[in-house]
Protein backbone atom coordinates (compact mmCIF):
# COMPACT_ATOMS: atom_id res chain seq x y z
CA UNK A 1 0.00 0.00 0.00
CA UNK A 2 1.38 3.68 -1.45
CA UNK A 3 1.05 6.25 0.82
CA UNK A 4 1.18 10.24 0.49
CA UNK A 5 0.05 12.80 2.49
CA UNK A 6 -3.49 10.88 3.18
CA UNK A 7 -3.32 11.03 7.29
CA UNK A 8 -7.21 12.25 7.29
CA UNK A 9 -7.94 9.10 5.67
CA UNK A 10 -5.73 6.88 6.76
CA UNK A 11 -6.84 5.95 10.28
CA UNK A 12 -10.33 4.83 8.78
CA UNK A 13 -8.45 2.55 5.89
CA UNK A 14 -5.56 0.54 8.35
CA UNK A 15 -8.74 -0.18 11.07
CA UNK A 16 -10.78 -1.43 7.99
CA UNK A 17 -7.86 -3.93 7.39
CA UNK A 18 -7.48 -4.62 11.13
CA UNK A 19 -11.47 -5.74 10.87
CA UNK A 20 -10.95 -8.13 8.19
CA UNK A 21 -12.22 -11.65 8.93
CA UNK A 22 -9.26 -13.30 7.04
CA UNK A 23 -6.61 -12.63 10.21
CA UNK A 24 -3.48 -14.19 8.12
CA UNK A 25 -2.49 -11.23 6.20
CA UNK A 26 0.96 -8.82 6.04
CA UNK A 27 -0.16 -4.79 5.21
CA UNK A 28 3.82 -3.58 3.70
CA UNK A 29 2.90 0.33 3.99
CA UNK A 30 5.11 2.41 2.00
CA UNK A 31 5.63 6.44 2.71
CA UNK A 32 6.02 8.22 -0.34
CA UNK A 33 7.51 11.49 1.08
CA UNK A 34 4.26 12.19 2.78
CA UNK A 35 3.99 16.10 4.40
CA UNK A 36 1.43 15.72 6.40
CA UNK A 37 1.47 13.16 9.58
CA UNK A 38 0.58 9.82 7.61
CA UNK A 39 4.15 8.20 8.75
CA UNK A 40 3.62 9.41 12.38
CA UNK A 41 0.52 7.42 12.35
CA UNK A 42 1.25 4.41 10.41
CA UNK A 43 4.34 3.87 12.99
CA UNK A 44 1.58 4.05 15.45
CA UNK A 45 -0.30 1.14 13.99
CA UNK A 46 2.83 -0.52 13.16
CA UNK A 47 3.47 -0.36 16.64
CA UNK A 48 -0.10 -1.87 18.21
CA UNK A 49 -0.07 -4.58 15.67
CA UNK A 50 3.19 -6.86 14.20
CA UNK A 51 1.46 -7.64 10.65
CA UNK A 52 1.94 -3.64 9.46
CA UNK A 53 5.11 -2.94 8.33
CA UNK A 54 5.97 0.41 7.27
CA UNK A 55 8.71 1.89 4.96
CA UNK A 56 9.49 5.15 3.22
CA UNK A 57 10.16 5.47 -0.01
CA UNK A 58 13.90 6.19 -1.37
CA UNK A 59 12.78 6.54 -4.95
CA UNK A 60 9.32 8.74 -5.70
CA UNK A 61 6.21 7.95 -7.17
CA UNK A 62 3.58 5.11 -6.74
CA UNK A 63 5.23 2.67 -9.21
CA UNK A 64 8.77 2.36 -6.69
CA UNK A 65 6.34 2.67 -3.35
CA UNK A 66 4.96 -0.51 -5.40
CA UNK A 67 8.18 -2.48 -5.82
CA UNK A 68 9.36 -1.61 -2.05
CA UNK A 69 6.35 -2.89 -0.89
CA UNK A 70 6.91 -5.91 -3.18
CA UNK A 71 10.07 -6.80 -2.50
CA UNK A 72 9.24 -6.90 1.09
CA UNK A 73 6.12 -9.16 0.86
CA UNK A 74 5.96 -13.01 1.63
CA UNK A 75 2.31 -14.10 0.91
CA UNK A 76 1.84 -16.62 -1.71
CA UNK A 77 -1.46 -14.39 -2.68
CA UNK A 78 -1.09 -10.44 -3.32
CA UNK A 79 -3.41 -7.61 -3.48
CA UNK A 80 -2.90 -3.66 -3.31
CA UNK A 81 -4.92 -1.08 -0.96
CA UNK A 82 -4.89 2.54 -1.53
CA UNK A 83 -4.14 4.58 1.73
CA UNK A 84 -7.65 6.73 1.22
CA UNK A 85 -10.16 3.99 0.97
CA UNK A 86 -11.64 1.23 3.00
CA UNK A 87 -12.22 -2.67 2.97
CA UNK A 88 -15.32 -4.46 3.17
CA UNK A 89 -14.61 -6.68 6.33
CA UNK A 90 -14.96 -9.72 4.39
CA UNK A 91 -13.37 -8.65 1.31
CA UNK A 92 -9.70 -10.74 1.65
CA UNK A 93 -11.38 -13.74 2.70
CA UNK A 94 -13.67 -13.40 0.14
CA UNK A 95 -11.14 -13.08 -2.83
CA UNK A 96 -8.52 -15.36 -1.32
CA UNK A 97 -11.44 -18.76 -1.30
CA UNK A 98 -12.25 -17.73 -4.98
CA UNK A 99 -8.18 -17.86 -5.82
CA UNK A 100 -7.75 -20.94 -3.74
CA UNK A 101 -10.94 -22.84 -5.04
CA UNK A 102 -9.49 -21.98 -8.80
CA UNK A 103 -5.72 -22.46 -8.89
CA UNK A 104 -2.92 -20.24 -10.34
CA UNK A 105 -3.81 -18.30 -14.08
CA UNK A 106 -6.74 -16.48 -12.36
CA UNK A 107 -7.42 -12.85 -11.16
CA UNK A 108 -9.99 -12.26 -8.31
CA UNK A 109 -11.70 -9.24 -7.94
CA UNK A 110 -14.27 -7.77 -6.59
CA UNK A 111 -16.91 -4.64 -7.17
CA UNK A 112 -16.64 -1.37 -5.83
CA UNK A 113 -19.04 1.37 -4.25
CA UNK A 114 -17.96 4.80 -4.99
CA UNK A 115 -18.52 7.24 -2.31
CA UNK A 116 -17.11 10.82 -0.98
CA UNK A 117 -18.27 13.39 1.51
CA UNK A 118 -19.42 15.96 -0.87
CA UNK A 119 -21.67 14.92 -3.66
CA UNK A 120 -20.73 12.22 -5.58
CA UNK A 121 -19.88 13.14 -9.63
CA UNK A 122 -22.08 11.32 -12.06
CA UNK A 123 -19.33 10.01 -13.81
CA UNK A 124 -17.75 8.34 -10.89
CA UNK A 125 -20.91 6.44 -10.36
CA UNK A 126 -21.57 6.31 -14.64
CA UNK A 127 -17.85 4.36 -13.80
CA UNK A 128 -18.94 2.16 -11.19
CA UNK A 129 -21.75 1.02 -12.79
CA UNK A 130 -20.01 -0.08 -15.92
CA UNK A 131 -17.46 -2.17 -13.50
CA UNK A 132 -19.67 -3.48 -11.59
CA UNK A 133 -21.38 -4.68 -14.76
CA UNK A 134 -18.29 -6.58 -16.23
CA UNK A 135 -17.16 -7.63 -13.20
CA UNK A 136 -20.59 -9.61 -12.30
CA UNK A 137 -19.62 -11.93 -15.41
CA UNK A 138 -15.68 -11.88 -15.33
CA UNK A 139 -16.22 -10.17 -18.84
CA UNK A 140 -13.85 -7.09 -18.16
CA UNK A 141 -11.26 -8.00 -20.37
CA UNK A 142 -13.97 -7.77 -23.08
CA UNK A 143 -13.77 -3.89 -23.07
CA UNK A 144 -9.96 -3.49 -22.01
CA UNK A 145 -9.32 -0.35 -24.32
CA UNK A 146 -12.61 1.76 -23.19
CA UNK A 147 -11.35 2.15 -19.54
CA UNK A 148 -9.26 0.12 -16.88
CA UNK A 149 -11.33 -2.55 -16.31
CA UNK A 150 -9.88 -3.61 -13.09
CA UNK A 151 -9.86 -1.72 -9.92
CA UNK A 152 -6.62 -0.89 -8.92
CA UNK A 153 -7.25 -1.41 -5.13
CA UNK A 154 -9.46 -4.43 -5.23
CA UNK A 155 -7.70 -7.76 -6.99
CA UNK A 156 -5.84 -10.79 -5.49
CA UNK A 157 -3.51 -13.05 -7.59
CA UNK A 158 -1.04 -15.82 -6.82
CA UNK A 159 2.35 -14.28 -6.10
CA UNK A 160 3.23 -16.62 -9.62
CA UNK A 161 0.92 -15.02 -11.87
CA UNK A 162 1.82 -11.50 -10.89
CA UNK A 163 5.44 -12.53 -11.84
CA UNK A 164 4.88 -13.73 -14.86
CA UNK A 165 3.13 -10.64 -15.26
CA UNK A 166 6.22 -8.43 -14.60
CA UNK A 167 4.51 -7.23 -11.36
CA UNK A 168 5.58 -3.69 -10.82
CA UNK A 169 8.46 -3.30 -12.71
CA UNK A 170 7.71 -1.21 -15.71
CA UNK A 171 7.93 2.46 -15.36
CA UNK A 172 5.40 3.36 -17.17
CA UNK A 173 1.78 5.21 -15.72
CA UNK A 174 -0.67 4.99 -15.46
CA UNK A 175 0.62 1.41 -13.78
CA UNK A 176 -3.19 0.40 -12.37
CA UNK A 177 -3.80 0.15 -16.35
CA UNK A 178 -0.93 -0.55 -17.55
CA UNK A 179 -0.87 -3.65 -15.12
CA UNK A 180 -4.25 -4.38 -16.21
CA UNK A 181 -2.95 -4.80 -19.74
CA UNK A 182 -0.59 -7.29 -18.85
CA UNK A 183 -2.97 -9.39 -17.11
CA UNK A 184 -4.63 -9.63 -20.34
CA UNK A 185 -1.40 -10.21 -22.21
CA UNK A 186 -0.86 -12.90 -19.61
CA UNK A 187 -4.23 -14.65 -20.49
CA UNK A 188 -5.50 -14.72 -17.19
CA UNK A 189 -9.10 -15.19 -16.52
CA UNK A 190 -11.44 -13.61 -14.54
CA UNK A 191 -13.55 -14.75 -11.63
CA UNK A 192 -16.88 -13.11 -11.50
CA UNK A 193 -18.05 -11.82 -8.50
CA UNK A 194 -21.76 -10.37 -7.75
CA UNK A 195 -19.72 -8.85 -4.29
CA UNK A 196 -19.02 -4.91 -3.12
CA UNK A 197 -15.78 -5.38 -1.63
CA UNK A 198 -13.86 -1.77 -1.66
CA UNK A 199 -15.43 1.49 -1.20
CA UNK A 200 -13.61 3.70 -3.49
CA UNK A 201 -13.16 7.26 -1.83
CA UNK A 202 -13.43 10.57 -4.25
CA UNK A 203 -12.22 13.75 -3.40
CA UNK A 204 -10.75 16.79 -4.85
CA UNK A 205 -6.70 15.81 -4.30
CA UNK A 206 -6.90 12.52 -5.07
CA UNK A 207 -3.92 11.66 -6.95
CA UNK A 208 -6.03 10.14 -9.92
CA UNK A 209 -7.55 13.37 -10.25
CA UNK A 210 -4.57 15.65 -9.89
CA UNK A 211 -1.38 13.72 -11.29
CA UNK A 212 0.01 14.49 -14.73
CA UNK A 213 0.19 11.06 -14.76
CA UNK A 214 -3.69 10.18 -15.13
CA UNK A 215 -4.01 12.79 -17.81
CA UNK A 216 -6.01 11.13 -20.89
CA UNK A 217 -3.09 11.40 -23.02
CA UNK A 218 -1.71 8.95 -20.83
CA UNK A 219 -4.52 6.74 -21.29
CA UNK A 220 -4.21 6.86 -24.71
CA UNK A 221 -0.84 5.87 -24.97
CA UNK A 222 -1.06 2.46 -22.86
CA UNK A 223 -3.94 1.70 -25.28
CA UNK A 224 -2.32 2.30 -28.92
CA UNK A 225 0.53 1.08 -27.11
CA UNK A 226 -0.60 -2.62 -26.12
CA UNK A 227 -3.08 -2.69 -29.01
CA UNK A 228 -0.37 -2.89 -31.56
CA UNK A 229 1.19 -4.99 -29.63
CA UNK A 230 -1.78 -7.59 -28.76
CA UNK A 231 -4.49 -7.23 -31.16
CA UNK A 232 -3.62 -5.70 -34.39
CA UNK A 233 -3.69 -8.14 -37.08
CA UNK A 234 -1.75 -6.04 -40.07
CA UNK A 235 -2.99 -8.48 -42.28
CA UNK A 236 -6.10 -6.52 -42.25
CA UNK A 237 -7.53 -3.03 -42.57
CA UNK A 238 -7.70 -1.04 -39.39
CA UNK A 239 -10.56 1.49 -39.45
CA UNK A 240 -10.64 4.66 -36.80
CA UNK A 241 -14.49 5.14 -36.42
CA UNK A 242 -15.18 9.08 -34.86
CA UNK A 243 -13.26 12.68 -35.53
CA UNK A 244 -13.76 14.02 -32.45
CA UNK A 245 -11.09 15.10 -29.51
CA UNK A 246 -10.43 11.68 -28.28
CA UNK A 247 -10.47 10.18 -31.72
CA UNK A 248 -7.98 12.47 -33.19
CA UNK A 249 -5.80 11.92 -30.43
CA UNK A 250 -6.12 7.94 -30.83
CA UNK A 251 -4.99 8.94 -34.83
CA UNK A 252 -1.88 10.48 -33.34
CA UNK A 253 -0.95 8.33 -31.15
CA UNK A 254 -1.41 5.23 -34.21
CA UNK A 255 0.51 8.02 -36.71
CA UNK A 256 3.42 8.05 -33.90
CA UNK A 257 3.57 3.79 -33.97
CA UNK A 258 3.64 3.69 -37.56
CA UNK A 259 0.25 2.39 -37.75
CA UNK A 260 -1.71 2.85 -40.73
CA UNK A 261 -5.41 3.50 -41.11
CA UNK A 262 -8.43 4.59 -42.63
CA UNK A 263 -10.14 7.24 -40.88
CA UNK A 264 -13.98 7.13 -40.93
CA UNK A 265 -16.82 9.33 -39.62
CA UNK A 266 -19.96 10.62 -39.99
CA UNK A 267 -20.14 14.10 -39.53
CA UNK A 268 -20.86 16.16 -42.96
CA UNK A 269 -18.44 18.85 -41.38
CA UNK A 270 -15.04 16.16 -41.36
CA UNK A 271 -15.79 13.75 -44.47
CA UNK A 272 -13.81 14.54 -47.18
CA UNK A 273 -11.44 16.97 -45.58
CA UNK A 274 -7.80 16.12 -44.03
CA UNK A 275 -6.61 15.66 -40.45
CA UNK A 276 -2.96 15.08 -40.12
CA UNK A 277 -2.32 14.64 -43.50
CA UNK A 278 -5.44 11.38 -43.73
CA UNK A 279 -8.79 12.09 -45.62
CA UNK A 280 -11.63 11.71 -42.82
CA UNK A 281 -14.04 9.80 -45.21
CA UNK A 282 -17.67 8.67 -45.07
CA UNK A 283 -18.24 5.96 -42.66
CA UNK A 284 -20.21 4.20 -45.53
CA UNK A 285 -17.04 3.04 -47.00
CA UNK A 286 -16.69 0.50 -44.17
CA UNK A 287 -19.36 -1.84 -46.08
CA UNK A 288 -16.55 -1.67 -48.72
CA UNK A 289 -13.80 -2.77 -46.78
CA UNK A 290 -13.31 -6.67 -46.30
CA UNK A 291 -12.37 -7.98 -42.58
CA UNK A 292 -11.74 -4.82 -41.27
CA UNK A 293 -10.91 -4.17 -37.69
CA UNK A 294 -12.58 -1.01 -36.17
CA UNK A 295 -11.37 1.29 -33.79
CA UNK A 296 -14.53 3.09 -31.82
CA UNK A 297 -14.24 6.20 -30.36
CA UNK A 298 -17.62 7.97 -29.94
CA UNK A 299 -18.40 10.03 -26.84
CA UNK A 300 -21.98 9.30 -26.28
CA UNK A 301 -22.76 5.94 -24.77
CA UNK A 302 -26.33 5.93 -26.76
CA UNK A 303 -24.58 6.83 -30.07
CA UNK A 304 -21.47 3.11 -29.05
CA UNK A 305 -24.49 1.02 -28.11
CA UNK A 306 -25.67 2.17 -32.07
CA UNK A 307 -22.32 2.07 -33.59
CA UNK A 308 -22.07 -1.99 -31.89
CA UNK A 309 -24.82 -2.89 -33.12
CA UNK A 310 -24.69 -2.12 -36.57
CA UNK A 311 -20.64 -3.54 -36.62
CA UNK A 312 -22.18 -6.66 -35.03
CA UNK A 313 -25.34 -7.07 -37.91
CA UNK A 314 -21.87 -6.68 -40.43
CA UNK A 315 -20.51 -9.60 -38.54
CA UNK A 316 -17.68 -7.59 -36.50
CA UNK A 317 -17.14 -9.62 -33.05
CA UNK A 318 -16.64 -7.43 -30.19
CA UNK A 319 -13.06 -7.69 -28.75
CA UNK A 320 -11.97 -9.51 -32.11
CA UNK A 321 -13.46 -7.34 -34.66
CA UNK A 322 -14.09 -3.86 -33.15
CA UNK A 323 -12.64 -2.52 -29.70
CA UNK A 324 -14.20 0.62 -27.76
CA UNK A 325 -11.72 3.20 -27.60
CA UNK A 326 -14.17 5.77 -25.91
Amino acid sequence: MPAKNTSNYLAACLDSILAQTYKNWELLVVDDHSTDHSLELLHEYAQQDARIQVFSNQDHGIIAALRLAYSQSKGQFITRMDSDDLMESNKLEQLQAQLEQAGKGYLAIGQVNYFAEGELGQGYKNYAQWLNGLTQEGQNFKEIYKECVIPSPCWMIYREDLESSRAFEPNRYPEDYDLCFRFYAQGLKILPSASILHQWRDYGTRTSRTHEHYANNQFIAIKTHYFKQLDYDPERTLVLWGAGKRAKAIAQALLGLEVPFRWLCNNPKKIGHQIYGLLVEDIMQLNQISRPQVLVSIASPDEQSLVCQELEKMGLIAAQDYFLFC
